[in-house]
């Protein structure tokens, strides 16, 4: 449970925006192969001190081998890894301040939640005065008083992950990495312990990197997301530009639902363009400021739930008017999910809020329909 509003935390912070400021972490030109393969390629990246940063991307793309490299189980092939401006290059994994929490948890079944708390920090040298007190605070920090006296076994899924939360940061090192750290846990066990991490990472000030595949997640813990594809970092923004700004297919269809419309550029002007699809009898309509030539390939991306969809025809000169056929409906209680097929076979989603528990006549399969977006409301895409 929250202690204080983050809002106005998460909100002000933005350091990557000023020129000034220097990073705590910096990927310099790293590359790592594994033999043949190349696991990352030439990527730069600059992570600041406080920052819940997320690498996204699906299996095999590199994130957790940049993660491994940063806590010292792996060495770049090429390039440089520097934080707080020391070069990490053949520094060992306990000499450097970082620690992992890893999605196994990892906790000694024989121990207590007290005692797996401890390990590290009697490890280090810790006299039991410090050990006693910096465990009761971790014990406070992640709601684990009652628990104390408890082992592993006798615990919940989401108790253990709280435990290894503890454990990682026993320690306080500048850095904590997290290895898809809620994978093992329930939907709704796995959200509500997202905020309770964010709590955490705000509280401790620490800088918290994460590596998941799970996009939801990314968005919703992080202040900037690095989205990743063989290798190769493919755009690096905040949540909410990510989502709203994509900077090609790739992102675009990677975060969240959206439908991709491709086309061929018809006209510009007045921050207007348009493009000419086989899906469409008018051009479509985008607002956009780019730059392309008349007959360039292009696409259209909009997300499902800003189209609008309705049995009745919008008003003459709607922009971006299309009508279908209603080819299946998915209900999801606080959204339904219409597959809109358009008379070229190509389907759309389209989701609507379901504000009303009933309507006159709702919408329904082989309904014929007419669906439109506001040009704002598409985004633009070159590649």
């Amino acid at each position: 449970m929250a202690t204080r509003a983050l809002g106005p935390v998460r909100r002000s912070f933005a350091p990557w925006n000023d020129p000034t400021a220097v990073p705590l972490i910096r990927f310099d030109k790293v590359t790592k192969r594994f033999g043949g393969f190349t696991a990352v390629d030439d990527l730069t990246l600059d992570i600041h001190e406080r920052e819940f940063f997320a690498l996204l991307g699906p299996s095999g793309c590199g994130k957790t081998t940049l993660m491994r490299m940063l806590a010292g189980f792996e060495e770049p092939t090429e390039g440089r890894i520097t934080l707080g401006g020391e070069d990490m290059a053949g520094r060992p994994p306990y000499r450097r301040p970082t620690n992992m929490m890893f999605q196994s948890y990892a906790l000694f079944p024989h121990m207590t939640v007290e005692g797996n708390i401890a390990f590290g920090l009697k490890q280090d040298g810790m006299t039991k005065g410090e050990i006693a007190s910096r465990v009761e605070e971790m014990l406070k920090l992640t709601r684990l008083e009652s628990f104390a006296k408890r082992k592993p076994h006798q615990l919940s899924g989401g108790q253990r992950q709280r435990v290894a939360l503890a454990r990682s940061l026993a320690k306080k090192p500048k850095v904590l990495l997290l290895d898809e750290p809620l994978g093992a846990l329930d939907k709704k066990l796995r959200q509500d312990t997202q905020f309770e991490l964010m709590d955490i990472q705000v509280t401790l000030g620490l800088t918290f990197l994460i590596v998941t595949h799970d996009q939801e997640e990314a968005m919703t813990v992080a202040d900037r997301v690095a989205v990743m594809d063989k290798g190769k970092l493919i755009q690096v923004a905040t949540p909410g530009e990510i989502y709203e700004q994509p900077n090609s297919r790739y992102v675009a269809d990677f975060i969240g639902d959206i439908n991709i419309i491709e086309g061929r550029i018809t006209g510009a002007s007045g921050g207007r363009v348009t493009i000419g699809s086989a899906e469409a009898e008018a051009p479509l309509t985008v607002a956009s400021e780019a730059d392309l030539a008349k007959d360039t390939t292009a696409w259209i991306a909009v997300r499902p739930e800003k189209t609008r969809l309705s049995l009745d025809a919008p008003p003459a000169g709607t922009a971006n008017a299309l009508t279908g056929t209603i080819f299946d409906i998915a209900y999801l209680g606080d959204w339904t999910v219409y597959l809109v097929q358009l008379p070229g076979g190509k389907i759309l989603r389209v989701s609507q809020a379901n504000m009303t528990r009933t309507v006159e006549r709702p919408i329904s399969w082989d309904d014929k329909v007419h669906l439109w977006w506001a040009p704002e409301a598409g985004v633009l895409l070159s590649r």
